[in-house]
């Protein structure tokens, strides 16, 4: 999965939790001449602009003291939205039953993404259905997952009915 190194989420996440968040995930991606530090939170209220401002304010503060990034950096910080994305294996269990789109960074079966419906874990492997076949891929092949939200009225993200 496309993540932050691990030294640099171990800086961060605690940061995120102190402050009564959930650490849904953090990259860094390269953008142009510099890189994107990306961070996503969320809790169960749901997330603001105020909150994401606070951590903004909070994490840059330890990245000036700390400096972990090489070069100049952009921070981001924001909800991972209804098409969040996947990060963990515990994400792949937690979200069993939703559908997500699924890049991977080894073909499989002659293709390289999918948008399946995630089935949950095998140990380390995340078992998927596309078009009423089961799929099993590991979890390390994955390059990037995000959920597909279900926005018809009447229905929740994962499409249930609401009524």
């Amino acid at each position: 999965m496309r993540q932050a190194p691990e030294k640099l989420r171990n800086l961060i996440e605690p940061i995120i939790e102190g402050l009564g968040y959930e650490a849904v995930g953090v990259e860094l991606l390269p953008q142009g001449g510099h890189e994107l530090l990306r961070i996503y939170i969320d809790r169960e209220e749901g997330i603001t602009i105020d909150n994401c401002e606070q951590v903004s304010h909070q994490v840059s503060g330890m990245l000036d003291v700390e400096d972990p990034i090489r070069g100049d950096y952009t921070l981001e910080v924001s909800s991972p939205g209804v098409d969040r994305p996947l990060f963990s294996r515990a994400d792949f269990a937690r979200f069993a039953g939703r559908r997500a789109k699924v890049k991977l960074s080894v073909p499989h079966e002659g293709r390289a993404r999918y948008t399946a419906l995630l089935r949950g874990l095998d140990g380390d492997e995340v078992l998927f259905e596309v078009d009423g076949e089961a799929l099993r891929i590991a979890f390390d092949d994955i390059d990037q997952a995000r959920l597909v939200a279900d926005l018809r009225p009447g229905r929740g993200q994962s499409g249930e009915s609401k009524g």
